[in-house]
């Protein structure tokens, strides 16, 4: 399990399995075989006898500690790091159960390992599916630690306790650091790490605290990290030039022009594969260089067969949404109650239209990677989120047994789901099949952003009614959607149990899928990213249209603590109680009280619950006579369990999440015409800048008593509800369709 950011020198791949099993036939070092199998550890070994120590003392009680006799200490984190501070967070949880002085940690990025278990980054997941068993391992090292300094002295083990990677026995102040114990501790039993004792969080000196990002360092020295820094011997650079039409093939091409220009080495058809998501047909050129590559792309002149989604286009499929919406959906996602005859008995019905555009991921690193064909095996570095997807489709579409394909996880710059998806690494991989040497794909900026596995749009015809007592009884979305073979593509598909569905009578939620050709995927917080603007602006809308306060109606809305169950047995419940307490924290921290505001600014409030956490947003903003939107602030209160792991990530990830959250609703859009995106570059793709982001954004907290869980997708969904709502509020203008530059927010 080795750090590959960037090799200098070739050498053959080791993996984790060989350095243990070297390590264990040549010096009888301590290894304790664990693996991750869906987020749980499951113990493969238990040696008992003692092991002969290696030259250096080295102790490895677990895949993801070594301690050495010089006191240093090496913690592994199998998890891809993408921006979200998991290569520090994770590490954390092992150091603060080992009781590891921080300053004497070293985090080492491990490669794709099957016995680590699932190494993907996306949903949140990092931390709730690895907290608890990084705990048991970090205090089963501490345990082991512990019982050889007691062995030392002769004393038990119960009179010593350890500290800033040392041991201390209490009765004599007699001390040991970690570095003097690690021989010993290698001879010793290793414990079950469920049996273990955990510190108590009263005692944690690390969780919970401000710590940098074990990267920084090199990232603000510009030093070699992540996957576009990729420089190895005899390396060659390619580019990878696709129909501008989704799916469209090559008919023919100028490929002996190109193969006679300065510094290109080859150039060549790729058939591609029918997967959307994975190899498209297009033309790959191998150069000396990426100016090489680049300066001979210009020179490319290819005929396409653009195929039949060329016919396709968003305007299209808005028309046709509109003209479907007065009949049922084709697919009944909930249908309780009566709806109808609520409808006819309601005092005041209340209708809208909702619209959002497709949008790109926008990664500040375009897509790359790194891929070396030689002797039948592949070696791959990549920036990507989900390697052991990306081998999986390296070895379907090229025939290559996974155990044949060795994948480096490096750095990313920036995933936001993009790199779940891994088209850019099956390019790389196959155009390395020909290329008879190291060769790095690196896709331009209009590469990225017209070839994006991107967030669906989608529109939602809503209808609601208000009884006489100005409470909401019953509700209606006919929802389309888009995907591929009638199935909606990731962050399309609208969950029966979505709120407010479960908490009325007369609920009915419907959706249409409208078949595309077009790549889409996963964008932060799939799904919830879109269905918490509609569903909290359309809330606001029946607050206002009940001259009702929006927090006390949705408090009402939300009814008494209890626990919502799932429907699904693969989501989580939902603990009303939660988000009751948690928008009466945030309500208190921003000071809520819309009716303080002078006309031209208003509060706006939306609460969202997803991937295990709950966010409440309290918004404010000023709009000008002319129009022109300033958010003022914005509170952002979080329920994410018991923990918080790093403060400082933590805030960042909540401050990334407003950014990201106020940047999608505000400006981006792709508009796809005749099967393909229109923008190119961020000239026609604006995303937000410094003199928009918000005044001030204020992160809060709350620490219940659940399960840890992630953060960086919960905090992103109730912003631009928030921040919608609280222009009607400023202004009276209901923002119905995205992005907000579209909006006339004029007024007198």
């Amino acid at each position: 399990m080795t750090n590959h950011p960037v090799n200098n020198s070739r050498q053959a791949p080791v993996g984790r399995r060989d350095f243990l099993a070297f390590s264990a036939l040549a010096s009888g070092s301590l290894v304790l075989g664990i693996c991750f199998n869906s987020g749980a550890i499951a113990r493969a070994a238990e040696p008992t006898t003692p092991k002969l120590q290696n030259a250096a003392g080295e102790f490895t009680p677990n895949a993801f500690i070594r301690i050495a006799r010089d006191g240093r200490v090496t913690l592994i984190s199998k998890q891809p790091e993408i921006g979200q501070g998991i290569k520090t967070a994770l590490p954390m949880v092992l150091a603060e159960e080992l009781e590891v002085d921080w300053k004497d940690v070293t985090i080492e990025q491990a490669d794709l390992d099957p016995t680590l278990g699932g190494q993907a980054a996306g949903g949140s997941t990092s931390t709730p599916n690895n907290f608890d068993r990084l705990q048991q391992l970090g205090a089963a090292a501490r345990t082991m630690l512990v019982e050889a300094a007691a062995q030392t002295w002769g004393v038990p083990a119960s009179e010593c306790n350890a500290a800033a990677s040392s041991v201390h026995h209490r009765a004599t102040g007699r001390m040991l650091r970690f570095g003097e114990l690690a021989a010993k501790a290698a001879t010793l039993p290793v414990p079950d790490p469920k049996t273990v004792s955990l510190k108590d969080p009263q005692s944690y000196r690390l969780l919970g605290t401000r710590v940098t990002g074990v990267d920084n360092p090199k990232i603000v020295t510009g030093q070699p990290l992540f996957g576009i820094d990729v420089n190895l011997p005899g390396m060659l650079h390619a580019v990878y030039e696709k129909c501008p039409a989704f799916g469209g093939k090559v008919a023919s091409a100028n490929l002996d022009q190109i193969k006679a220009m300065p510094g290109v080495r080859d150039a060549f058809v790729l058939e591609g594969t029918a997967d959307v998501l994975g190899l498209m047909p297009g033309v790959a050129i191998v150069a000396e260089s990426t100016w090489a590559a680049f300066s001979a792309r210009k020179q490319l002149r290819v005929t396409w067969d653009e195929g039949a989604v060329v016919r396709q286009n968003w305007d299209g499929f808005v028309a046709q949404a509109k003209e479907r919406a007065s009949v049922p959906g084709e697919h009944v996602l909930r249908n309780d109650g009566d709806v109808d005859d609520a409808f006819k008995a309601a005092q005041h019905v209340v209708t809208a239209e909702y619209q959002y555009p497709f949008i790109a991921h926008a990664t500040l690193e375009p897509q790359n990677c790194t891929a070396y064909w030689q002797d039948g095996r592949m070696e791959i570095w990549a920036p990507t989120q989900n390697s052991g997807a990306g081998r999986g489709l390296v070895s379907r579409t090229l025939g290559v047994p996974v155990n044949k394909i060795t994948v480096h996880i490096l750095r990313s710059g920036g995933g936001f789901g993009r790199r779940l998806s891994n088209d850019y690494m099956v390019e790389a991989a196959a155009i390395a099949q020909r290329a008879g040497a190291p060769v790095k794909l690196t896709w331009t900026r209009e590469d990225d952003l017209r070839h994006d596995h991107m967030r669906p749009g989608g529109l939602h015809f809503l209808k609601a009614a208000l009884s006489a007592e100005r409470k909401l009884v019953a509700w209606q979305n006919r929802f389309f959607t888009f995907g591929h073979g009638g199935k909606p593509a990731d962050g399309g598909d609208l969950s029966p149990d979505e709120f407010p569905g479960r908490w009325l009578a007369h609920y009915r939620a419907e959706q249409t899928v409208f078949d595309t050709g077009w790549p889409m995927s996963s964008w932060r917080a799939p799904g919830s990213c879109v269905f918490a603007w509609v569903i909290h602006s359309f809330i606001d809308e029946l607050a206002h249209a009940a001259g009702r306060d929006p927090l006390k109606f949705r408090l009402e809305l939300l009814g008494e603590d209890k626990i919502i169950a799932s429907t699904n047995p693969k989501q989580p419940d939902y603990h009303v109680g939660r988000m009751r307490s948690l928008l009466g924290f945030a309500a208190e921290k921003a000071g809520w009280d819309p009716k303080r505001f002078a006309r031209g600014r208003g509060q706006g409030v939306a609460f969202h619950f997803c991937h295990r956490g709950y966010a409440v947003h309290i918004a404010e903003v000023t709009v000008s006579p002319e129009g022109q939107l300033k958010v003022d602030r914005v509170v952002v209160a979080c329920d994410v369990g018991a923990h918080i792991v790093n403060l400082s990530g933590a805030e960042n990830q909540v401050q990334g999440a407003v950014i990201d959250g106020l940047s999608a609703c505000w400006f981006q859009e792709l508009g796809v015409e005749r099967g393909r995106v229109a923008q190119g570059n961020f000239h026609d793709y604006p995303l937000l800048r410094m003199p928009h982001a918000p005044a001030k954004i204020e992160a809060h907290f709350l620490r219940t008593n659940h399960p840890t869980t992630g953060l960086g997708e919960p905090a992103l969904p109730p912003l631009a509800p928030a921040v919608c709502n609280a222009i009607f509020a400023a202004i009276g203008k209901r923002v119905r369709q995205l992005p907000l530059a579209r909006a006339d927010l004029r007024w007198s």
